[in-house]
């Protein structure tokens, strides 16, 4: 059955209204919205630069901060659009935070800083999350039309938190579905942190009876072997496959097939008897299967990772390049508002209105000549900062456009912002290193350039998904960008002072601080190995190269997105399958509906529930892991209830959200002659 079977316009030709019209005059940018969304942004970018330094993962913040500045503005009685104002500066400080953890802690774990603490060092990493922050607005201020209307990417947890909003908001039945999955996904969270079924499984598969002998008379699997895995059990990921569907899931899942199903089997085939040889004359127990499950994911990291980030490089180029039009004519419409304000041109609607772009560029050219500051500071060559600036310059806008492109595919939670910081920081050495810039000057001027990068690219993100959800609600675009400013300002001067209260605390009771075992900060600790290890002339180039010419190989089999065939190979596997098991249940669903031969309007109601049950499983998640993550802060020790807790629990699980998935929205589809509900236009 086609759309125009049912009499529907095809999507393209659906008029997009929002859900506060922009000749409305509602309370947006107010006192009491900008207080809590300030507050918040502290305090979830504190739980989050925990977390960060802890796991080398952050939760995505847009729905606690959604939750909760709803729960406070509705007591103060406030409108929908402080809500949005609210969570928009909220959830920043996650950005900033993500940004932090993954490249401040770089300076000390290479060398560059001897101690954490000083003033000096507290002015460096303040200036660099500022301004890389302030860049990553105004890069995102110049892309926000090309991204937020564009009809191909679903932005899964921008429709999320604006499901959460308007729920709140509505009297509608439907508020209901999203409220009930927000308690399950809740649950099935706080369960697995308290260790009543494991997150995962998995086992070590040798490929070959046969072993070799070792002289302490230890034997290996002679042919290495192959590290099976379960979908990891979690609300969220499955929410957000859903959302994107199982053509996208698949994508992002292919990429973690050619992963743990090609790459490190392979390697292991080749490397394993050599890594057990070495293993067995350090007195490691061989025969362990923990050892062989901690090789395979040693190479995973060390092998497969660079050769994502090389495909990530090769397909961040080739998205840019499909996007060549749309920004240009993104940067055509902003050289033509600054015309048209400098000659008092007509006015846009208040949805479409962003900060004047006379001022952003100001805003650019001034943050450039900051960073050029920063980064003379570090390499102490004029040369070397003006090239570095440069850069900074290019590639803050390529990965600011990169990193919205893909939080709209797949949402924030999944965004590899090390990857892409990453790709900057081997840039970055490469230049430093051409320039004549070596030693510790050269580490510290390519950490420098790569943690503005990361900072400007998380912001960037986030924002855009703010910006979306701004978009579907109703919101005025530059009184969100200028509220981000203020969320910038604030984190910034305070995110220092976790890092540092974790790093002494870590220290006194015994531990080493950052990189260390407690706080390894992994994402931080690779970005120090790579940049000593290009500046030092120790880096694994053709690692890269095989990644290009394989992302090369996906654009020339004309794979819709091989970023995220790339992504799903940097991803946790586990991470991968549950967004892949998510999109599969999108796909019975639409199934079971086209079976039951169901019209426009019921096809509608369908994927209204349907959203509004995905987005309550990731808010549900995302609020206990903030509060997991608060225990954590407190030492507050809860008991597991299973020492060993097995993987048969979380089967149920499985079934249990699947079964939500499907069957809700299909049992609530409604009459057929029942008209289709408003929101189904979004």
């Amino acid at each position: 059955m086609s759309v125009s079977d049912v009499g529907v316009k095809p999507p393209e030709q659906k008029k997009f209204v929002p859900f506060v019209s922009p000749e409305t005059n509602m309370a947006e940018f107010t006192i009491r919205a900008l207080v809590i969304g300030l507050v918040m942004s502290v305090i979830l970018g504190a739980a989050n630069a925990y977390l960060g330094l802890k796991a080398g993962m952050t939760i995505a913040a847009t729905y606690p901060a959604a939750v909760i500045g709803m729960a406070v503005l509705k007591i103060m009685k406030g409108s929908i659009l402080e809500e949005n104002f609210a969570r928009t500066v909220g959830s920043i400080g996650e950005s900033v935070a993500a940004g932090a953890i993954f490249t401040i802690p770089a300076f000390l774990i290479s060398g560059v800083w001897k101690e954490f603490y000083s003033i000096e060092h507290y002015l460096q990493a303040t200036s660099i999350m500022f301004v890389g922050g302030v860049i990553g607005i105004l890069f995102v201020t110049i892309l926000r039309r090309v991204m937020v209307e564009d009809a191909e990417l679903p932005f899964p947890e921008s429709v999320a938190a604006s499901e959460i909003h308007k729920a709140g908001r509505s009297g509608k039945s439907g508020a209901k579905f999203l409220f009930y999955a927000m308690g399950l996904g809740a649950l099935i969270q706080a369960l697995k942190q308290l260790q009543a079924f494991a997150s995962s499984w998995e086992k070590f598969i040798p490929f070959s009876g046969k072993s070799i002998t070792f002289s302490n008379g230890a034997s290996v699997p002679a042919s290495g072997g192959t590290l099976l895995s379960t979908p990891g059990v979690s609300p969220a990921y499955m929410g957000v496959g859903y959302i994107i569907g199982p053509q996208l899931a698949a994508l992002n899942f292919t990429g973690g097939l050619l992963a743990w199903g090609l790459f490190v089997p392979l390697l292991l085939y080749f490397l394993g008897p050599e890594l057990a040889s070495s293993l067995a004359a350090a007195g490691k127990d061989i025969n362990a299967e923990a050892t062989w499950i901690d090789m395979a994911n040693q190479v995973w990291k060390t092998i497969v990772r660079p050769i994502a980030i090389g495909g990530m490089l090769m397909s961040a180029a080739y998205t840019l390049f499909k996007m060549r039009k749309s920004l240009g004519a993104g940067l055509s419409r902003a050289i033509g508002d600054v015309k048209r304000a400098a000659t008092g041109g007509t006015a846009e609607s208040r949805t479409d209105k962003d900060l004047n772009f006379k001022w952003v560029f100001i805003g650019l050219g001034l943050a450039s000549v900051a960073t050029f500051f920063i980064y003379l500071y570090f390499s102490q060559d004029i040369l070397a900062a003006a090239v570095a600036t440069i850069v900074m310059i290019i590639a803050g806008f390529f990965f600011a456009a990169v990193s919205g492109y893909l939080v709209g595919l797949i949402g924030s939670s999944n965004n590899p912002i090390s990857g892409l910081t990453i790709s900057t920081l081997i840039v970055a050495a490469i230049l430093m290193v051409a320039l004549g810039v070596k030693g510790m000057a050269g580490i510290a001027a390519v950490l420098g350039v790569a943690a503005v990068i990361c900072v400007a690219a998380a912001v960037a993100g986030e924002m855009l998904q703010d910006l979306k959800v701004g978009h579907i609600l109703g919101g005025t675009p530059w009184k969100m960008q200028i509220g981000d400013m203020f969320g910038i300002l604030l984190s910034s001067a305070i995110m220092f002072f976790p890092l540092l209260i974790l790093h002494e605390g870590d220290i006194k009771t015994g531990g080493t601080g950052l990189g260390g075992q407690n706080y390894s900060a992994p994402q931080a600790s690779l970005m120090a190995i790579l940049a000593k290890g290009i500046v030092g002339g120790d880096m694994a180039w053709p690692l890269i190269i095989v990644g290009i010419l394989m992302a090369l190989g996906f654009i020339l089999l004309k794979v819709k997105s091989p970023m995220l065939v790339c992504v799903g190979m940097y991803l946790p596997l586990e991470t991968s399958f549950a967004i892949f098991i998510g999109g599969l249940i999108r796909g019975l669903l639409d199934k079971l509906a086209a079976r039951r031969k169901f019209n426009a309007p019921q096809l509608a109601r369908m994927e209204n529930n349907g959203v509004l049950l995905a987005s309550g499983l990731i808010a549900g998640e995302a609020l206990i892991g903030l509060l997991f993550a608060l225990f954590a802060v407190m030492d507050w020790k809860i008991p597991p209830i299973f020492a060993h807790p097995t993987f048969l629990i979380s089967l149920i699980v499985f079934v249990i959200i699947g079964y939500l998935l499907v069957r809700t929205p299909l049992a609530n589809a409604g009459d057929p002659d029942e008209p289709a509900p408003p929101s189904a236009m979004f």
